[in-house]
């Protein structure tokens, strides 16, 4: 099943010798349901496809699509296959569905952003890994996602023209993990959206007017799951208003994805489970108001590839706490204060340290100007020379 919808409706005339047909992954352009690397891909594409008006894109969807991602009229939109959210149906869409699409409309190039390519198409194919979570959380997956990660992700690696990693943390994960080369992976950083930035002191009274009755507090943002330990967060938010008489609350916004029980019992023992908020649901343009009128956003993560909301704290003013594993440090920058994920105490040694911070400002500066690292036009920047030049 495939149908064409393009905004260019002259497909006639020879191909000139620079012009190029290329392929985009866009399994994850899901209107009204971007996460991640929804927006990773919606970025970067929107911007390539405007810079090279001299090539054709040609983006593969695993379902029917919304017209507002065919950004330019060098785009197409080509649906494909099935849905592909099982691990059966991944390995159907990218080796029977995708290379067919890929030979049918003579594609020259395939850019797959979400961590998967083909193994059954001989044409180039550049490949934006995100993390390794699979590697070290296992058990966190079920069984046939942890199967097919094991089994493909090495071969993806090794079959991928160029490989583009989100961060120096995941590029060194990389290595270890596959012994892939060095000069294959380049780090590309992630951006931030536009809407988040700095409010002034009435918007910030207005936001937390909304949510906190005028409190400050402290901003978790993230999928709850394991990985992104909230339970120690809680744990240690106890334990931070046991030892310091304060108003300061805290707001945890994001959607439950799974195994979410620990979480629950660490929120029901909370001595200060009233100070406690969370948000579900919360769209971008709420959420960017939500996190400049933080006091400090923290990630307690145990591993995250980039960590966006670490970022977007930075883009908005405001100081960050974070894990000291993997990428957080890298992304979080020279302003951060870090701890350890592994002890509730380390978290609220933390949150101590930021309230009674006699330099804050100079911490957010360091943060502020850390931030000029992550834009989606560098991002963009990053993987247009390597496919294009410069």
């Amino acid at each position: 099943m495939c149908y064409l919808c393009s905004a260019s409706k002259d497909t006639k005339g020879g191909q000139h010798q620079d012009k190029m047909k290329i392929g985009l992954n866009g399994r994850f352009l899901l209107k009204g349901r971007m996460e991640g690397i929804g927006w990773f891909c919606h970025e970067v594409i929107r911007r390539m496809v405007k810079q090279h008006q001299e090539h054709e894109f040609y983006i593969f969807f695993d379902r029917d699509f919304d017209p507002e991602f065919i950004f330019e009229k060098n785009v197409h939109g080509i649906k494909i296959g099935w849905p592909a959210r099982h691990p059966i149906l991944w390995y159907a869409w990218f080796e029977f569905a995708l290379p067919r699409a890929l030979k049918k409309f003579e594609i020259d190039l395939f850019i797959s952003m979400d961590g998967y390519c083909s193994l059954s198409t001989t044409i180039p194919q550049y490949l934006v890994m995100h993390d390794l979570a699979f590697v070290h959380y296992p058990e966190q997956l079920n069984f046939w996602a942890r199967k097919y990660y094991k089994n493909f992700v090495p071969k993806f690696l090794k079959k991928a023209h160029h490989v583009f990693a989100v961060s120096n943390a995941t590029k060194q994960d990389i290595i270890k993990q596959f012994q892939i080369s060095p000069e294959k992976i380049e780090v590309c950083y992630s951006g931030v959206k536009d809407n988040f930035k700095k409010l002034s002191d009435e918007e910030i009274v207005q936001v937390r007017n909304k949510y906190t009755s005028g409190n400050p507090y402290f901003l978790f943002v993230g999928a709850l799951h394991p990985r992104k330990n909230v339970h120690g967060l809680i744990k240690a938010f106890d334990l931070f208003k046991s030892l310091n008489e304060n108003a300061i609350k805290l707001v945890i916004v994001g959607r439950k994805a799974w195994m979410t029980n620990e979480i629950e019992y660490a929120y029901q023992h909370a001595k200060y489970k009233d100070e406690i908020q969370f948000l579900e649901d919360i769209d971008n343009e709420e959420l960017a108001l939500i996190t400049a009128a933080a006091y400090a956003a923290v990630a307690p993560s145990f591993l995250e590839g980039f960590g966006v909301p670490a970022a977007e704290a930075l883009v908005c003013g405001i100081p960050v706490l974070c894990s000291n594993q993997f990428s957080l440090p890298e992304i979080a920058g020279p302003g951060a204060i870090l701890f350890d994920p592994n002890r509730s105490e380390s978290i609220a040694d933390a949150m101590l340290a930021i309230v009674n911070d006699k330099n804050l400002q100079e911490r957010i500066d360091l943060g502020f100007k850390h931030k000029e690292l992550f834009s989606w036009d560098k991002t963009t920047e990053v993987i247009g020379n390597r496919i294009f030049g410069k």
